[in-house]
């Protein structure tokens, strides 16, 4: 006799057939407000050594493993390693720069929009406006640009187009023509509070600062990183 699933174990597999679902899915929304629910589907995942990651600034939820069974998966060799999602030198020193270039200016145009308090109407009592999805306020990426600031430090143009590819793969971007935007892991498999300190205040922090003075607001600022940059873990 087959047992009909619950919505925990639904969404449970459609996690893990998928990966990673939007915020606006049916289940997800209902997920992020129901404790129980979010409970349930937690309780799930970790039978399988894995975990629901959310971020209110991603527009995605996503699993992840859990760090216990880190070890059991990939051994001592996988967890020296600099990410374990297989990618190569090269490609991790991309990630960290597309997530320079795009998840820093999207978050803080996040925080400025969400703080901002001229709505045109006269309030007595002023509220937050909602956070901004990432999909508003995300920066978009013009390939031609990437190449002729970082192709000599990423491998020139053959590995720079390898590693995008992979990049594209694995969830962390989304390609269309010449622009390169945001993917659904992005902003959630990469540790904003332990990597944006290591840019901010070290190697790139003065070329940020530059770069962010010398162009206006509306525009995306484009530092350069060295690409002996070591970023934390991607965990998948």
């Amino acid at each position: 006799m087959t047992v009909p699933l619950d919505d925990a174990a639904v969404l449970a597999a459609q996690l893990l057939a998928r990966r990673w679902l939007p915020r606006q899915h049916p289940l997800v929304k209902r997920a992020l407000i129901d404790a129980e629910l979010w409970q349930a589907v937690q309780d799930r995942l970790a039978q399988v050594g894995l975990s629901l990651v959310d971020n209110l600034h991603a527009d995605h939820v996503a699993v992840a493993l859990r760090r216990e069974a880190q070890s059991a998966v990939f051994g001592e060799a996988g967890l020296n390693a600099n990410n374990n999602v297989d990618l190569p030198r090269d490609a991790v020193s991309l990630l960290v720069v597309l997530w320079s270039l795009i998840v820093l200016p999207k978050r803080e145009r996040q925080a400025a929009r969400a703080g901002n308090e001229d709505d045109g109407q006269n309030e007595m009592f002023r509220a937050d406006k909602p956070l901004p999805t990432a999909a508003q306020v995300s920066p978009v990426i013009s390939y031609k640009a990437l190449l002729a600031d970082f192709g000599e430090q990423l491998g020139r143009k053959l590995r720079l187009d390898t590693n995008l590819k992979r990049l594209e793969a694995q969830g962390f971007i989304t390609r269309k023509g010449d622009d390169i935007a945001e993917g659904p892991l992005l902003d959630l498999l990469l540790d904003y509070d332990t990597l944006a300190p290591r840019i901010l205040d070290g190697v790139v922090g003065e070329v940020l600062a530059r770069a962010k003075a010398a162009v206006p607001s509306a525009t995306p600022a484009t530092p350069s990183v060295s690409s002996d940059a070591t970023p934390p873990e991607a965990q998948d």
